[in-house]
């Protein structure tokens, strides 16, 4: 029963709410249209409803009423959708002419469709700050207020994903300095600060301690590290954590001073404590997904420190060339590395006193792990003192041409100029073989124009097929041939001639080329003991030249031009392990055995003049005593 009772009231209800629209019909027609029944008002407690058969009757008949009613409904709508066009027609016939006929509907002529309301028709019904916010919001995505739906979130997740990532990618220090601002706490800037310096410890092995937090700079687009603490000591730990310099000080000076030795840890390397004002770095995660480290740009200012080198230990005759750095995938090849203000105190192995040596300004177009000592060679500008001694590296002045148009025709990358003035002869000599290792005091001045060559990705597919053009035109040369004639080069011939004009622009490329003047002033000589490392040739040429040295009381010029592959510099972090002292010594004994056999020259000449001019004298002197007589 009670069910019934539901049923019957719900009943009623709808009839009640389509009545009013009924009656609004019947306003706007002249015609009357057929109201739905109306249900009889029952008497739940009617005696026939609590039989089985008085259910099922006045159920049926509810059930026809309901159905008539509805039938009633869609005639009338039916109609009155059908009265605005039978309007528009009888006034379009009015219109037309008698024998005119009237206009067929268009087939597939879509009927009037319900209008989207507008965004301010929306926002006009919003009551309150937060409605028109949600108005706004779902204007701006689905250009509609209606509920979202699965589809709506699964593209608004995936959408935010693929930003993130993207944001990652081309933003990487904006991403990772937002992530540093929103994990401001003391915890999250220890567990950062330990992270990022374990990450620098392993690919480096030193010991980094943070004396500050790690905060990103929002001005200048960097993350900056302020007051580190570097140190590379035997039992170090290669861990970093976040501390005082102080306290980072006292325990270098414990591990140094400890007489337990590191496992594994024999300390031949270059040891050293640095402390570093402000690290301003740029990430790139590109860079790191290729390979080349995550490092983009770096800046460093303000260093301190002490660099020992006195526990370096070789084999005898160890070629310094197998101590080369073995390049490995994460490298880091920085784009653009800037130093201000680093002044160290170096200990070289075997020397009585420490110096010191600073860097003012240094500017690179790149710094690479692998290349080290070539990208320092290639510095826009580098200045600092060595034992108080200046040195500088800068672009090549000529007067009345720009440095930019130098190198029109691109046969060099850049043409630098390297000074060093008055640098102890005792930073040169040691541990080198030739003129250098003969000379035992004085100062030496170096004067370097550096020729770069282009890198090896500048070298186009034009320039490759004029290469084999030129190539070509040499073998019909070669064969009597004109370059115009139509004849075809067969298709294995090749030649072994040597390469023309670009071919040999590009041979050049692999070279770099050292023009050098070197001046040593009021320097002395001596004979080393034992020479048993000379051939004949140096072993005759020794003596001449250290007296030709020895002769000079105030400065020796001497000029050479030293040519190197770059392929030697590939891991070499000094000019010693690049092979590049050996090649200027050779060059610098060439240079003196040629003075000293031009020194010969000019004495023999000046004998044969001498005597000839004593002959001369005799003569004259014959010749008036024979007049006299």
């Amino acid at each position: 029963m009670a069910t019934l009772h539901r049923v019957s009231r719900l009943c009623t209800r709808r009839l009640a709410v389509l009545s009013p629209h009924i009656g609004g019909f019947r306003a706007t027609r002249a015609t009357s249209i057929p109201r739905p029944l109306a249900l009889p008002a029952l008497s739940w407690r009617h005696s026939h409803f609590h039989t089985s058969s008085g259910v099922l009757a006045q159920l049926d008949k509810t059930s026809r009423n309901v159905r008539k009613s509805t039938e009633n409904l869609h005639r009338a709508a039916e109609e009155l959708n059908a009265e605005p066009a039978e309007s528009a027609q009888s006034q379009s016939q009015n219109a037309q002419p008698e024998n005119a006929q009237p206009a067929q509907p268009e087939k597939g002529e879509d009927k009037p469709r319900w209008k989207r309301p507008t965004k301010e028709e929306m926002l006009s019904t919003a009551t309150g700050f937060y409605n028109r916010m949600r108005v706004r919001f779902k204007w701006a995505l689905f250009r509609q207020d209606r509920p979202t739906n699965m589809d709506d979130i699964s593209a608004f997740l995936s959408w935010f994903m693929v930003g993130n990532i993207v944001w990652i990618v081309l933003g990487t220090t904006t991403f990772f300095s937002l992530v540093l601002f929103t994990m401001n706490t003391v915890f999250a800037q220890e567990w950062i600060a330990a992270k990022i310096g374990n990450i620098v410890s392993r690919q480096t092995g030193m010991s980094v301690v943070f004396e500050e937090a790690i905060v990103p700079h929002w001005k200048g687009g960097v993350i900056q590290f302020r007051n580190v603490f570097v140190s590379r000591r035997p039992g170090g730990g290669h861990k970093a954590r976040k501390g005082s310099q102080g306290e980072a000080a006292a325990l270098a000076g414990e591990k140094q001073h400890s007489s337990q030795p590191a496992q594994d840890d024999d300390g031949n390397y270059t040891q050293f404590d640095l402390t570093i004002e402000t690290v301003d770095v740029t990430l790139s995660f590109s860079k790191y997904m290729s390979g080349k480290g995550i490092l983009k740009e770096v800046e460093v200012k303000g260093i301190r420190g002490v660099v020992d080198r006195n526990h370096l230990r070789w084999k005898r005759n160890q070629d310094p060339r197998k101590n080369k750095n073995v390049h490995k995938t994460g490298d880091f090849e920085i784009e653009n590395f800037k130093l201000e203000d680093a002044l160290v105190s170096l200990h070289q192995p075997g020397r009585d006193r420490p110096f010191n040596v600073s860097v003012f300004n240094m500017e690179l177009p790149q710094l690479r792990k692998h290349w080290l000592f070539y990208d320092l060679l290639s510095a826009n500008n580098l200045s600092g003192s060595y034992d108080n001694s200046l040195f500088t590296i800068h672009p090549r002045q000529i007067h009345g041409v720009p440095s930019s148009q130098l190198n029109e025709d691109k046969t060099w990358k850049k043409v630098s100029r390297l000074r060093v003035d008055k640098v102890n002869i005792e930073h040169l000599n040691r541990g080198v073989q030739g003129a250098f290792g003969w000379i035992v005091s004085g100062n030496v001045d170096l004067l370097a124009d550096l020729m770069l060559p282009s890198d090896t990705d500048d070298y186009t597919m034009s320039e490759m097929m004029k290469d084999v053009l030129e190539r070509w035109e040499h073998t019909l040369m070669r064969r009597g041939r004109k370059p115009g004639d139509p004849v075809s080069m067969p298709s294995g011939s090749h030649s072994d001639e040597p390469l023309t004009t670009s071919a040999q622009a590009a041979q050049a490329q692999k070279y770099l080329v050292l023009d050098l003047r070197v001046q040593l002033n009021d320097v002395r000589a001596a004979v080393p003991l034992f020479n048993t490392d000379l051939n004949y040739v140096n072993n005759a040429m020794i003596r001449p030249i250290v007296a030709y040295i020895n002769s000079r009381d105030t400065y020796i010029p001497i000029n050479c031009r030293v040519v190197k592959k770059v392929d030697d510099f590939a891991g070499s972090w000094t000019m010693y392990d690049s092979g590049l002292m050996d090649n200027i010594s050779e060059e610098v004994y060439q240079a003196f055995a040629e003075n000293v056999s031009n020194d010969e020259a000019r004495h023999r000449r000046m004998k044969k003049v001498s005597l000839w001019s004593l002959q001369l004298a005799a003569q004259l002197l014959l010749l008036s005593i024979g007049t006299i007589a």
